[in-house]
């Protein structure tokens, strides 16, 4: 394992490689098909570059824990508005996620739905391509730009692409008062007819999920704003059943899916948000789930799962036009499977053209996005 210091470390290591490099930040999202290959490790590119929060700009290394950037933020009364999960208590890993790691698996957490998702806050990426150029996009200020948004690009690519080494983000500043208000004893339809209902509404919530078998609907800001909305958004949701208001409502434990942790499989899913009830139902047996994002994330769990789950989980979240991601599994599943949801021809050609542009030797983390084989999957 080779651990770099410098941006021009990671340069010169992947220009001097002579086979599959398997990028490795804060080793706590072992997510996708295994990679083989030398592991090219940049947790020792750490540390805030630069923090104006008067503009609500901050720049990190990419191997900067999230907790550190957490912290620098909490000082000025500021955050990362969009929350991103930590894995390492459902998969048990040890270590600390990084923002580029973050940025490279756009992690986004509940508050996607008000916010936006990891991506619409970063501002400019610097990374290392496949050839060993370094190649910097973006700025500090948002502003729409011709050309290749390599931003957007690169955030989702899983390191295919590029090793991420420096990335520019937009935050926010942080509330006076949160509270959630509970709705429990509800199944999966009713639960997205009233979060639908709550978002549509003009009370500005920034989470709705269905866990435990309940509705939470999150409201933030100023604590006479939050007390109005509440009110008003329980006389709306009256009809769903008993409103209760609980100001301490754990909201890291939806956005890590808390309650799946014990189970030896578990997926993430993205369908239209209408779609996620009956997603839950065409799931196999044995499959628990949380809804999140109004119902457009279904978090699944099996208390086993092998391949054929997984397969024909997959199948039943194509027919609705959704992509399951397996996120944990023992590692011969993972190798056997597509983690992700297999491409149509036309994405996948693109993704190819990509992959060849900016890592014509296919060398950084080969095959952790790809497909199973026919024989592997069957």
């Amino acid at each position: 394992m080779e651990k770099m210091t410098s941006e021009a470390d990671v340069a010169t290591f992947v220009a001097g490689a002579k086979g599959p490099l398997a990028i490795r930040g804060g080793g706590t999202r072992s997510v996708g098909r295994p990679v083989v290959g030398d592991v090219l490790d940049v947790s020792g590119l750490s540390g805030v570059t630069l923090y104006e929060p008067g503009a609500l700009t901050i720049v990190a290394q990419a191997g900067t824990p999230v907790s550190e950037i957490e912290a620098t933020l909490a000082a000025e009364n500021q955050r990362l508005a969009f929350e991103p999960y930590d894995l390492t208590a459902m998969l048990g890993t040890s270590g600390a996620s990084t923002i580029g790691g973050v940025i490279a698996t756009n992690a986004s957490g509940p508050r996607r739905i008000q916010a936006g998702a990891a991506r619409d806050f970063a501002l400019g990426v610097r990374f290392v391509d496949g050839t060993g150029n370094i190649v910097k996009n973006g700025g500090r200020v948002m502003k729409n730009v011709t050309g290749y948004d390599l931003v957007k690009l690169m955030s989702g690519s899983w390191g295919t692409l590029g090793v991420l080494t420096e990335v520019s983000l937009k935050v926010l500043p942080a509330v006076e008062a949160v509270t959630t208000l509970v709705i429990k004893d509800i199944d999966a339809p009713q639960a997205v007819a009233a979060m639908s209902a709550a978002l549509g509404s003009p009370y500005e919530v920034s989470g709705a999920a269905w866990i435990g078998g309940a509705v939470w609907l999150r409201l933030e800001g100023f604590a006479m704003s939050v007390d109005y909305r509440a009110t008003s958004l329980c006389d709306l949701l009256r009809p769903f059943g008993e409103i209760s208001r609980d100001d301490a409502a754990d909201w890291a434990s939806v956005r890590d899916a808390a309650p799946l942790h014990p189970h030896a499989t578990v997926w993430r899913i993205s369908v239209k948000p209408s779609d996620g009830p009956a997603v839950i139902a065409a799931l196999p047996e044995g499959t628990d789930a949380i809804l999140d994002w109004g119902g457009g994330l279904v978090w699944a769990g099996h208390a086993a799962g092998d391949a054929k789950t997984h397969v024909a989980l997959q199948s039943a979240v194509a027919a609705f036009g959704g992509h399951a991601t397996l996120i944990k599994a023992p590692e011969p599943m993972r190798a056997a499977v597509s983690v992700f949801q297999p491409e149509t021809a036309g994405v996948a050609a693109i993704s190819d053209a990509l992959r060849a542009r900016f890592d014509p030797r296919g060398i950084l983390n080969p095959g952790l996005m790809g497909a199973a084989s026919a024989q592997a999957a069957a």
